[in-house]
């Protein structure tokens, strides 16, 4: 019967297979396609053109992200929704007033491009 050992050079099974050439370069193209997929369902729904899909890649795995760091940061509400808001707003003249932001579905766009299921995530408050 076979033996298999945890480690590899004392390096764990699965993190000595991810570093594998052949296992890397298609974790590369998984990544690629899923990007493309990303950038292009965002496309469809641009309106400020802020947004953008990068991708990252760490020690081991890769990474899309739904970045919006030069526009409004909302690449949470883009990718998950929001619900209404009523924030207080100033006036030109000094007065304040009740501004109404409406609420906005989610458009799971990494879900989607990566063929995962579309879940709402639970409260997340940002202070």
């Amino acid at each position: 019967m076979a033996e298999i050992y945890p480690s590899v050079g004392g390096e764990k099974l699965e993190r000595h297979i991810a570093r594998l050439p052949g296992v890397s370069a298609h974790l590369d193209e998984v990544q690629f396609e899923i990007a493309a997929r990303a950038e292009e369902l965002l496309l469809q729904h641009r309106q400020e053109g802020h947004a953008k899909i990068d991708m990252l890649t760490g020690d081991i795995d890769r990474y899309v992200v739904l970045d919006d760091e030069r526009g409004k940061k909302a690449a949470l509400s883009i990718e998950y929704g929001r619900a209404e808001s009523i924030v207080v707003k100033e006036a030109k003249d000094g007065s304040t007033y009740l501004d109404v932001i409406p609420a906005s579905d989610g458009l799971f766009i990494l879900a989607r491009a990566a063929n995962l299921p579309k879940k709402r995530k639970g409260k997340v408050h940002l202070d």
